[in-house]
C-alpha cells in the first residue's frame, strides 16, 4: 500500500470524487466497506489507495449538498473516522490532488483544518486522538503542500499550521520557521506569501500575551530563525514594487506580501523592541515605512467607494505601527517622530471623506494622538498655528456626520447602535478624531478649547440659520463639546469629569434639553439621539435636579418611530435609574419614577411590538430596571407585565436571538407562582397569579 504521505499522480483519473450520491449507510461503520458503501480500512488504518480517495471525495462532496438528509450522515461518518490512523494524510493529499474538483480539494482543506482543531491537542489522561505517526507525516509535509495549493486551499492549511503550531512550536517543531524560511529566497510569491500568512498567524498573539520569560524564549528562537531573513525579503520586495511601479496585477502581489511583513513585524516588536530591529537595524524599516507612507500609486485603488485597496491597507498598517513605537519606544524612535508627524499630517488632509479610507485616516489620527500626548513630543504641537491646523483640517472634518453614516442610521440602525454603545466604534474617523481631541488637550487645554469654541459657536449658528439643512454642522458641535469636555471615563459611569473651562449644564439645557422640547419626535431623529447620548455621556457629572428633570423627555423619544432614538432613549433611562449619590441613594427616587412608570412601560413594551425592534435588549433591560426600581410599587403592574412579556419567549427561543437578551427576559419570571402582591401587603387582596405555561423547547 502506498503511504498516504505520498502524493499519487499515476492512479489520478480513477481518484475523481463520484458526482453522484455514494450507495449505502455512511454511519454503518463496518470495516470493510466497499467503495461505494464507505472507505476501506485494514486493522484501524486507511490505506491510501485511489478507491478510498475516491470514497473519501465523495463523502467530501455530500457534506456540501443542501439536502440535510445528504449531509448530515456524511458529516456524522466522516466525523467517526477522525479516530483512523491516516484519515487526516488523505485529507491532505485530497487537497493538493490537482485532478480533483476545487471545491473538494477545499473541503478537504477546511475538514483537515477542523480535524487539527478538534484533536491535536494533548490532553492529559486522555487518549491520543492522533497517533504519533501521523504527527510526524503532518508536519513533515505540511507546509510543502500549503506551498503549492491554490491560494484558497493554501489559506485553509496555513491557519491548520497555526493550530498546530499553537501546541507544538517551537518545542516540538523546531524545524518549522527553517523551512519556511528556505522559500524566501525562491522568488515565488504565491510560496512567499503562503509562508507570510503562516509566520503572521503564528507571531499574533505576541500583540496581546502577558510578558513572561517563556515567551519572551519563544520570541528570542523566531528571531535568531527568522528576522535576517525577513529583513532581507522586506527589502527585496521593496525593490521589486519599485521596478514593477506600473505593472498592475505584480503590484498587487508585491503589496500584499507588505502588508503581511507590516503585520509580522508589528508583532516581533510588540513585547519588547529586539537587537535585531534595533539603533541602526531600524534605520532601513522606518525609511522604507515612510517611503510606503509618501506613495501615491493610483493602479493600486479601488474603483469601490468602501473597499480600500492594498496600498490604503499598507498605509494604515504603518500608521499602527508608528504609533505604537511612539508610545513604546521613545528613545529609538525620536529621530523619526518629526518626518512621519509631517508626512501623516500631510496625508490626512489630503484624503477624501470615503469609507474605504476610514482605516487610513483613524490610523493616521491615532498616530497624531499617541504623539501629542507624550511629553518628549509635545513641542512638536505648542505652536499656535500648528494647533489651529490641525483642529481646523483634520479634526473638524472628520468630526462631520457623512453620508455612509446617514445610511446606517437608517437602514442598519442595530449597527449603528452596536458600534456606539458597545465600543465597536473604536477604529472610526469621529472616535480616533475625539482621542486626538482628548490628547492634544492634554499640554494644550486652554488653546485647543479656545480654538475649537469658535468652530463651535459657528456650527450652532448655522444650525439656528436653517436647522433643516445645516443639521449636520450642530451633530459635529455637540460631539467636539463632549471630545473636548471629557477629562476621564468609565463604561459604568460615563464621564466622571469634565474640563472646567466647559460648561456641560449650560450646553444641556441650551441644545439638548432645547431639542428634545420639540413637539414632533419624529423629526430631526438623529439631533435628538445626539440629544439623549449627549444626557448619557454626562450623568455622572450633571447636577441631580438637572438629571431628574431630562427623565420625563426621553420616556417620550420611548414612542419614536426611530430605532436608534427609542434605542437611546430605553439605555439612558436604565442608566439613569443605576446612578447613586454620594449617599448611595438612587438619583432617580422612587417618588420621580412612579408617575411616570406606567408611560415608560407601556411605551418600552410597545417597542417590541415595532419591526427590527421586537427583540431590543436595551428596551428589555430598562424594562427590568425600572421594575426593580419600583419595589413594592410594581404589584398593580406585575401581571399585565409577565402576561406582555410572556408573549416574546417562544420568538426567543426560535432565533438566534443575543445571550444577553434571552437572560434578561427571563429575569422577570418568579421562581414560584407567587406574583409580587401575595408577597407584600401592599397589593389588592384578590391578586391573582399569572398562570405560566409549564417550561418546554420551541422548535
Amino acid at each position: 500500500h502506498a503511504h498516504a504521505g505520498h502524493y499519487l499522480e499515476q492512479n489520478a483519473d480513477s481518484a475523481q470524487p463520484s458526482s453522484g450520491q455514494l450507495g449505502g449507510d455512511p454511519g454503518t461503520g463496518n470495516e470493510h466497506l466497499s467503495v461505494t458503501s464507505g472507505l476501506r480500512l485494514i486493522v484501524g488504518k486507511m490505506q491510501a489507495t485511489p478507491e478510498n480517495l475516491q470514497g473519501l471525495a465523495g463523502y467530501l462532496n455530500q457534506t456540501l449538498s443542501t439536502d440535510f438528509n445528504v449531509r448530515k450522515p456524511a458529516e456524522k461518518y466522516l466525523e467517526q473516522l477522525e479516530g483512523t490512523e491516516n484519515y487526516a494524510l488523505l485529507l491532505l493529499q485530497l487537497a493538493d490532488m490537482e485532478s480533483a474538483d476545487m471545491t473538494i480539494r477545499l473541503a478537504a482543506a477546511i475538514n483537515f483544518k477542523n480535524f487539527v482543531k478538534r484533536n491535536w491537542r494533548v490532553v492529559p489522561d486522555e487518549a491520543n486522538r492522533v497517533s504519533n505517526t501521523d504527527r510526524a507525516a503532518i508536519k513533515k509535509n505540511i507546509v510543502g503542500l500549503m506551498l503549492k495549493t491554490p491560494d484558497v486551499v493554501q489559506r485553509q492549511l496555513s491557519d491548520a499550521i497555526t493550530i498546530i503550531g499553537r501546541e507544538d512550536f517551537p518545542n516540538n517543531w523546531q524545524g518549522l520557521l527553517q523551512e519556511m524560511v528556505e522559500h524566501f529566497r525562491g522568488g515565488d510569491f504565491h510560496k512567499i506569501n503562503g509562508v507570510l500568512r503562516t509566520a503572521h498567524s503564528l507571531t499574533r498573539r505576541y500583540r496581546h500575551e502577558f510578558k513572561s520569560q517563556e515567551l519572551w524564549v519563544e520570541i528570542k528562537f523566531v528571531l535568531d530563525s527568522f528576522a535576517t531573513p525577513f529583513s532581507e525579503l522586506f527589502q527585496s520586495t521593496m525593490q521589486l514594487a519599485s521596478q514593477h511601479a506600473q505593472n498592475p496585477p505584480a503590484l498587487k502581489v508585491l503589496f500584499s506580501s507588505l502588508l503581511l511583513i507590516c503585520k509580522t513585524f508589528m508583532s516581533l516588536t510588540s513585547q519588547e523592541l529586539p537587537d535585531h530591529f534595533a539603533e541602526k537595524n531600524l534605520e532601513p524599516w522606518m525609511a522604507h515605512f515612510h517611503t510606503l507612507l509618501t506613495t501615491d500609486n493610483k493602479l493600486l485603488e479601488t474603483d469601490s467607494d468602501e473597499e480600500p485597496g492594498p496600498l490604503e491597507l499598507v498605509k494604515a498598517q504603518i500608521c499602527e505601527i508608528v504609533a505604537m513605537f511612539a508610545q513604546k519606544y521613545d528613545e529609538d524612535f525620536e529621530s523619526y517622530v518629526q518626518n512621519f508627524v509631517q508626512s501623516i499630517w500631510t496625508l490626512l488632509v489630503t484624503t477624501d471623506t470615503k469609507p474605504k479610507h476610514d482605516l487610513l485616516v483613524s490610523g493616521a489620527l491615532e498616530f497624531l494622538a499617541s504623539v501629542c500626548e507624550r511629553q518628549c513630543y509635545k513641542e512638536l504641537f505648542s505652536n499656535e498655528s500648528t494647533l489651529t491646523s490641525i483642529c481646523e483640517k483634520v479634526i473638524v472634518p472628520n468630526m462631520y456626520f457623512r453620508e455612509a453614516d446617514e445610511e446606517l442610521f437608517e437602514d442598519n440602525p442595530e449597527e449603528y447602535v452596536r458600534r456606539d454603545l458597545e465600543g465597536s466604534d473604536v477604529g472610526t474617523r469621529r472616535y480616533s478624531a475625539c482621542n486626538l481631541v482628548r490628547g492634544l488637550c492634554r499640554f494644550f487645554e486652554g488653546q485647543v478649547i479656545g480654538i475649537f469654541s469658535g468652530y463651535i459657536a459657528v456650527m450652532l449658528q448655522q444650525y439656528e440659520r436653517d436647522p433643516g439643512k445645516n443639521w449636520k454642522a450642530k451633530d459635529a458641535a455637540l460631539y467636539l463639546i463632549a471630545a473636548i469636555a471629557m477629562r476621564s471615563k468609565t463604561t459604568k459611569h460615563g464621564i466622571t469629569k469634565t474640563s472646567e473651562l466647559v460648561n456641560v449644564p449650560d450646553i444641556l439645557r441650551s441644545q439638548c434639553i432645547a431639542e428634545l422640547q420639540k413637539p414632533d419626535i419624529m423629526s430631526q431623529p438623529i439631533l435628538r439621539a445626539d440629544a439623549i447620548r449627549f444626557i448619557t455621556t454626562f450623568r455622572s457629572t450633571l447636577p441631580k435636579d438637572l438629571l431628574v428633570s431630562c427623565l420625563p423627555l426621553v420616556a417620550v423619544h420611548l414612542k419614536s418611530p426611530s430605532h436608534v432614538v427609542h434605542t437611546y432613549a430605553a439605555h439612558c433611562i436604565e442608566k439613569m435609574l443605576v446612578l447613586r449619590d454620594a449617599e448611595k441613594a438612587p438619583v432617580v427616587a422612587l417618588s420621580q419614577l412612579q408617575p411616570l412608570f406606567r408611560t415608560i412601560a407601556e411605551s418600552l413594551l410597545g417597542i417590541f411590538k415595532l419591526q427590527g425592534s421586537d427583540l431590543n435588549e436595551y428596551a428589555m433591560k430598562c424594562l427590568l430596571r425600572c421594575m426593580s426600581a419600583m419595589q413594592d410599587h410594581l404589584a398593580p403592574f406585575a401581571e399585565s407585565l409577565l402576561v406582555n412579556l410572556q408573549g416574546n419567549w417562544p420568538k426567543l427561543a426560535r432565533t438566534q436571538a443575543n445571550p444577553t437578551l434571552i437572560t434578561t427576559s427571563l429575569r422577570p419570571c418568579p421562581a414560584s407562582s407567587e406574583t409580587p402582591a401575595r408577597r407584600t401587603n401592599n397589593g389588592p387582596k384578590n391578586s391573582r397569579a399569572p398562570s405560566f405555561p409549564s417550561w418546554r423547547v420551541y422548535s
